[in-house]
């Protein structure tokens, strides 16, 4: 029995639960929550244009998350945004003097542009359009050549369909510029701010990109991939527009980079991993030549493409150990923001001068980390009951002894996605309070090629599940995890899989938490947002046709397996979830209770999919936390007054 298993429970001082003493001597000093899930005390720095100038978020005298701008070489830091809800997407207009924002409205999705001066005296609604949602079209939605506009995509005329609009920064004017012919999902602007390409998913789940000569061209097929290639599309053009640089796994296993003719179609391969999917581009900001290519292997890493940059990567591995990320940079590419990524520390962010090779320390993200001794993550792989190799990372608490510990398995969202290696506050604090913590990326996961993604069609509550049974079961091999006290943990997918684990597969966990998960793949399916009916058919294809075949995802929905749940759930939930809504952990907490079982369940009021306010994720971790100690035997540390949920719980 559960309690059996926790007798051996001591209630210690401080108000902390512990297992044995001998094993709780020998864990670190409890890392305050506040320290891990309160708002970071700086984050995501960006110079301005000019290079004079630094921006990044940090809360303001109200606890929020806003955005700050200081004089670089001076400390003149001021607030210039006024938000009361934290938000984290913004970037620099490139006049220098203002900022441009997202924000939605409680989490439901449908963002809005503001503009800001840096004096914080005027803010603008660019998009004032209620239920509706802008986009950034490619990665950013500045263009240095074009200071005084910007390229937004809409979904003004139809909630369905994103059209491009030019929109002007200074007098507010928005024009249509391209609009979608009614399939496009995504598009991409050349070197003249002009769009060119259309992504569009196929109704077989394949893939069409089309390009067109300039904006007044008709637009032609340019490539159409199977529904078995990976993720991709064109991630730029070259300097002359003639060409593109193309993420793809045709005729490859893993996506490569190419450099694509647009007349003639000629390729040529620029960087490739025969495991490995590129996961990203460096581009110098003005003459847009390519600098570099990453890859997302068990660690991030870059191949260097112009050797101009070499002697700058050279340069930058010798600052500090952890995964390079270029942040930001001047236009006169003198200066470079960069960021190091470590597992077990705060997120360092360094200016870079070009010219001396010099990298100074800005700050870290979270200076009172360093107080604290942390856990190191480390990659594991294993083989999966079919003989497929499966990848992952473990992260085993500091101080213990890494035998028969208990064991969060901790499901990535998406699921096509993956978790990676580094900072990630979630697994520290799991850590922190003495549980070992597994992330498997399941088969469906992205980054590892084609063959890995595909291997995941039509495995939801399949061998997407089997997976993580047999990572579980590889941790009791190895001894680090004890079999008796396993629970499975999850956010979105990982919510669903946190789901199916307790209800498919009853006897394999003695808990669960699942955040904002899917319970009925029907009912998922036929309430997604208006504006993803463009990438309808990816469901289609990797998930099931509910059109074709409703008794298939019905077999793979944990909510008509609800009556084999047997052990505790704890379900968090966002009322503006957009993408699972609010009605897939209802019906789910219904069947569970009215079978007698038990389930926490609490829903925060003001979020979406995701929790973006730091008072709501200390809502949540707080109330994790001693359902976890309960049936794990971890560390707890006691609620304060302000991470309280009574009044969330439903």
């Amino acid at each position: 029995m559960k309690n059996q298993r926790n007798s051996a429970l001591l209630l210690l001082t401080f108000g902390y639960s512990i297992f044995a003493a001998g094993v709780s001597a020998q864990l670190p000093t409890v890392i305050p929550r506040q320290v891990l899930f309160g708002n970071a005390e700086k984050l995501s720095p960006s110079l301005s244009p000019s290079g004079k100038m630094l921006a990044y978020l940090a809360p303001d005298k109200n606890g929020v998350m806003n955005v700050w701008v200081r004089t670089i070489g001076q400390s003149d830091d001021h607030v210039v945004t006024s938000e009361k809800r934290d938000f984290f997407n913004y970037e620099w207009q490139q006049d220098n003097q203002h900022i441009l924002y997202l924000q939605d409205n409680n989490g439901d999705e449908n963002s809005h542009i503001y503009q800001r001066d840096l004096k914080g005296t005027n803010t603008r609604d660019l998009t004032p359009f209620a239920g509706v949602q802008a986009r950034a079209v490619g990665q950013r939605f500045t263009d240095p050549d074009f200071p005084d506009e910007i390229l937004v995509a809409l979904n003004i005329r139809d909630r369905r369909l994103h059209d491009v609009y030019r929109l002007n920064l200074t007098s507010g004017a928005l024009l249509l510029d391209t609009q979608n012919p009614g399939d496009v999902a995504s598009w991409t602007a050349d070197n003249h701010f002009h769009v060119r390409v259309a992504q569009v998913f196929l109704p077989d789940g394949g893939n069409e990109i089309r390009i067109r000569e300039n904006p007044t061209a008709p637009w032609q097929s340019f490539q159409k991939w199977s529904p078995d290639e990976t993720f991709g599309g064109v991630a730029g053009f070259t300097p002359d527009d003639r060409s593109v640089w193309l993420i793809s796994s045709v005729d490859a296993n893993a996506a490569r980079l190419l450099e694509v003719d647009i007349k003639t179609g000629s390729s040529k391969v620029v960087a490739d991993d025969k495991q490995f999917d590129v996961a990203g581009i460096l581009v110098h900001p003005r003459n847009r030549n390519l600098e570099a290519v990453a890859f997302l292997r068990a660690r991030s890493e870059w191949a260097v493409i112009d050797k101009s940059v070499q002697a700058d990567f050279d340069a930058l591995k010798k600052v500090r150990d952890g995964d390079l990320a270029v942040e930001s940079r001047d236009l006169q590419d003198k200066a470079w923001l960069v960021s190091y990524t470590v597992a077990d520390g705060p997120i360092y962010y360094y200016l870079y001068d070009r010219d001396s090779k010099k990298a100074v320390l800005l700050f870290t993200h979270r200076p009172k980390l360093e107080q604290y001794r942390l856990s190191k993550m480390e990659p594991i792989s294993f083989k999966a009951r079919d003989g497929m190799t499966i990848y992952g990372y473990l992260t085993l608490p500091a101080g213990v002894e890494s035998k028969n510990l208990p064991l969060v398995l901790d499901v990535h969202g998406g699921p096509w996605g993956r978790d990676v290696w580094g900072w990630n506050r979630e697994v520290q604090w799991l850590a922190n309070r003495g549980y070992a913590v597994l992330q498997i990326n399941f088969r469906g996961s992205t980054g590892y090629g084609k063959d890995y993604l595909n291997a995941g069609n039509r495995e939801w509550a399949g061998k997407m599940h089997t997976d993580l049974l047999d990572g579980k079961n590889w941790a009791v091999q190895q001894g680090y995890a004890d079999p008796k006290r396993v629970c499975i943990f999850g956010g979105s997918y990982g919510g669903y899989a946190t789901l199916v684990g307790v209800s498919f597969t009853p006897g394999e966990f003695v808990c669960g938490v699942d955040e904002f998960g899917p319970s009925n793949l029907i009912t998922l399916i036929q309430s997604i947002p208006p504006y993803w009916v463009p990438i309808r058919s990816l469901f289609d294809r990797r998930l099931g046709n509910v059109d074709k075949e409703p008794e298939f995802l019905k077999s793979k929905s944990p909510l008509f397996k609800a009556d084999q749940i047997r052990v505790p759930l704890f379900i968090a939930q966002g009322a503006n979830d957009a993408r699972v809504k609010q009605a897939e952990s209802d019906q789910i907490v219904a069947a569970v209770r009215k079978n007698g079982k038990e389930v926490e369940y609490i829903v925060f009021p003001d979020e979406g999919h995701g929790f973006a306010r730091a008072v709501n994720n200390l809502k949540f971790y707080a109330a994790v936390e001693p359902f976890l100690a309960k049936y794990l035997g971890g560390r707890s540390e006691p609620a304060s007054d302000a991470e309280k949920s009574d009044d969330l719980h439903h």
